[in-house]
């Protein structure tokens, strides 16, 4: 790179925000989003994903576009004209049926499209299965711009490796795969990240193979997830203490500690249906994958089904019976609810007829109203009622320290999901 590039980041989410943040130490940085509320958020400067720290996000926002670095947060495709390097942060999820929904990459990769120069650089960060970058981003790049690839622009794929809530592992500490659409536009790509990247970078030898990297990273812990969650189906049939078993397994210098639980996010347990559809395409229809995504998909409702045979062997009556469910975020101590299998418990209890009240003091009641048409009860409810059962789904910090055997019942039993109570306290654990 002779000249400071301007990069331009399409989508200003868990991804595409921190990375913005980072390059906007070296680089003038345009973070685009066609959300008009969340630029509106970010120039004011507060990130609700709570990814960036509101001084670091104020200390690069900048709206001079002739300044040598800093971030300028648009909704205006406009924004993103003078750019040479465009990388694409979109989200990708599934549909109702397992299948990978492009939605947001085809119209991320448009809008480069239509402000593409010759010369300039798209990369790739958005997970997906081997081939996308090439063969269904690139045309439409191409078709958009009228300038042809690998001549007049270049792709590169780099895949995000961001990890919603965690603290330590945050961007720039995550060693970073990289891969260019030419052997010399790799080693551009390669360099542009080391800007940043203080872990180092992996060059892979092509677009393909950082793809395929990224999927097989989620889809390997998925089925390890799925293993364990087996167990916990099993031991409980044995009347065993699973975490007792893991933590003995454990001690083997070669064990690999997974715990049973909830599968949800928007990589887990998305990415396999990925790599499982392309594989279908091509001809080969993917038993493990397949089989771990159906066991980690069917947890949520084994948790409701055998709490509520708790529940019955206490003498409580099921229907309209009360029970509280703590946590709705996909993970613990981070407000993401993307694809948070939280919600399966909660329709399993439905379908008993059950009253569900749900707290989450880390979800935001507007998002989970308009994801989920649930109502999030505030702390103050929460003594107003003892439960015929209370689920803690999600291990929260602040969950730790609630006295939870005050909100039930005299009859009423605690199913502790994530393990973290004490044994003596819970009256089932997965």
């Amino acid at each position: 790179m002779t000249k400071t590039p301007t990069i331009s980041i399409i989508g200003l989410g868990y991804v595409g925000l921190p990375l913005a943040v980072e390059f906007a130490k070296h680089f003038l940085v345009v973070g685009f989003d066609i959300n008009p509320k969340r630029v509106a958020e970010l120039q004011s400067g507060h990130d609700r994903t709570l990814e960036v720290e509101a001084e670091a996000l104020q200390s690069v926002l900048t709206t001079n576009f002739k300044a040598q670095r800093g971030l300028i947060i648009s909704d205006a495709m406009e924004a993103m004209a003078d750019s040479s390097i465009y990388i694409v942060t979109v989200p990708t999820p599934t549909d109702e049926l397992n299948k990978p929904v492009f939605t947001h990459l085809i119209k991320a990769s448009e809008t480069v499209g239509q402000v593409l120069k010759a010369g300039d650089l798209v990369i790739y960060e958005s997970t997906v299965y081997p081939g996308v970058t090439e063969d269904i981003c690139v045309p439409i790049l191409e078709r958009q711009s009228g300038l042809r690839f690998n001549t007049d622009f270049f792709a590169g794929y780099s895949p995000e490796r961001i990890n919603p809530g965690d603290k330590t592992h945050t961007v720039t500490k995550i060693l970073k795969v990289t891969s260019g659409s030419t052997p010399e536009v790799a080693i551009r790509v390669d360099e542009l990240y080391k800007t940043i990247i203080t872990a180092g970078t992996h060059l892979a030898p092509s677009i393909k193979v950082a793809e395929a990297a990224k999927v097989i990273e989620n889809a390997q812990r998925d089925i390890n997830i799925a293993f364990v969650n087996e167990l916990s189906k099993i031991f409980r049939i044995l009347d065993i203490d699973t975490k007792a078993v893991l933590e003995a397994a454990g001690t083997k210098w070669n064990f690999i500690n997974f715990t049973p639980g909830l599968v949800g996010g928007h990589c887990i347990g998305v990415d396999p249906y990925y790599l499982a559809q392309k594989a279908i395409e091509s001809g080969y229809t993917p038993e493990i994958i397949l089989a771990g995504r159906k066991m980690n998909d069917s947890m949520g409702h084994y948790v409701a089904q055998e709490t509520v045979k708790l529940m019955i062997k206490k003498g409580a009556t099921i229907r309209n019976a009360k029970v509280l469910v703590l946590g709705i975020t996909f993970k613990e101590n981070c407000p993401d609810i993307r694809n948070s299998r939280v919600i399966d418990i909660i329709r399993e209890f439905q379908t008993y007829q059950v009253q569900v009240d749900v707290y989450d003091p880390w979800a935001s009641q507007e998002e989970v109203q308009d994801e989920y048409g649930l109502d999030l009860i505030c702390s103050q409810n929460l003594l107003q009622s003892a439960y015929d059962a209370v689920v803690l789904a999600v291990s929260h910090e602040a969950f730790k320290t609630l006295d939870i055997s005050n909100l039930k019942s005299d009859i009423g039993i605690i199913f502790d999901v994530k393990a973290v109570l004490p044994r003596a306290m819970v009256d089932a654990r997965l």
